[in-house]
């Protein structure tokens, strides 16, 4: 007897997307906008203007309490306890073994609240992991159903946003964090992204994000705003060299090999920091490494060869837009992590000739 296939959620702006004419998609548990005009156009919109992103599968949880700077501290690997009021942080959970459960940003919001962002296919993972460890003097509180968050990224973001808030965003640092009113609505506005531009993400309630999508739209018409997919996601945050957990990053990877060494405290206690602070010691077996390949272009999966053997594998690649070349991430045994490495990456069973490079492939000017 054949199963029903599960039933796909859908953010509050769906009927936006639809309406725009966007290409959807099953992702994470969502039926969401992977395009609308075309992956290369919506990418060069967002380097060279704005663009406005529906991120509402994401996964929100909120910490409270005189206990919860102590617990986010010990789940996250970076320096949460150092955060001051208003400051957001890149950072990673990891479990006993050292590896990576999911990449995080945890956002100070109050005296004693944390706002953490989790990714989208990760929720009710990340959530049991969260509950082992939460004690009685924190207050937790899943708001991933009832939260939207809306992206503006782009050179012109802080213009179109200015005009539509109450507070001044152009005044606040990148990974800054404040509490703000959006064309009318209550909201938390972060100078955060994951497209290597500068930028914002808007969080509010559901009923918001309507108004929050067709304003920021209006204002920006004028600027060269488009709505953007997750098509056009990847490749920006690929070329800004931003990992992608189920693809650069998951369960079987650890925070030295994958290049995210720098978001560990390792004089602070946190899980997995022993296990981790082993792996620095001793030296990882292998790297991720950035490769720029001539004649064809990578994908997840693809194999990476050395004189001949299979020595590792590409974890994310596409055709850069920006860049102009045929880039990618891949896991190579450290002998052949040296920038300047000469390997080839096997594309529909031809060896084609690649080179490790240095990333970010991508960096706006400042």
């Amino acid at each position: 007897m054949a199963t029903e296939a599960p039933t796909l959620r859908r953010t509050p702006l769906y009927e936006r997307h639809v309406a725009l004419g966007a290409k959807m998609v099953p992702f994470a548990g969502y039926e969401m906008p992977i395009q609308y005009e075309g992956i290369v156009a919506e990418h060069r919109a967002v380097r060279s203007h704005v663009g406005l992103f529906d991120l509402s599968h994401m996964g929100e949880f909120i910490f409270q309490g005189r206990g919860a700077k102590a617990l986010v501290d010990r789940l996250v690997s970076s320096d949460i306890a150092g955060l001051e009021a208003d400051q957001a942080r890149y950072g990673l959970l990891t479990n006993e073994g050292g590896t990576i459960v999911d990449d995080v940003i945890v956002y100070r919001t109050g005296d004693s609240e944390y706002l953490m962002v989790v990714n989208a296919a990760n929720i009710e993972k990340d959530r049991r992991h969260v509950l082992r460890y939460l004690g009685a003097d924190v207050a937790f509180d899943d708001r991933s159903l009832a939260t939207a968050l809306v992206a503006i990224q782009g050179p012109r973001a802080a213009t179109i946003l200015e005009s539509a808030t109450t507070t001044s965003v152009r005044e606040l640092p990148a990974f800054g964090v404040v509490g703000s009113e959006v064309l009318g609505k209550g909201a938390t506005v972060a100078r955060t992204g994951y497209t290597g531009e500068d930028g914002f993400e808007i969080f509010v309630a559901n009923d918001a994000a309507d108004r929050i999508w067709e304003g920021l739209l209006e204002r920006g018409a004028s600027l060269g705003i488009k709505p953007i997919g997750l098509g056009a996601r990847d490749t920006l945050r690929l070329e800004a060299r931003f990992s992608l957990y189920g693809n650069d990053i998951d369960e079987t990877t650890n925070p030295i090999e994958a290049g995210l060494g720098w978001t560990c405290k390792l004089d602070k206690a946190f899980i997995g920091r022993d296990a981790i602070a082993a792996i620095k010691a001793e030296g990882p077996k292998r790297r991720i490494v950035g490769l720029v390949i001539d004649g064809g272009v990578a994908r997840h999966g693809h194999e990476v060869v050395s004189a001949g053997e299979v020595v590792g594998h590409v974890t994310s690649g596409t055709f850069g837009p920006t860049v102009q070349k045929n880039i990618a991430l891949a896991y190579v045994p450290t002998r052949l992590s040296k920038v300047g490495t000469a390997v080839a990456v096997r594309i529909r069973g031809k060896d084609v000739p690649a080179t490790v490079v240095k990333t970010p492939f991508f960096r706006r000017a400042e």
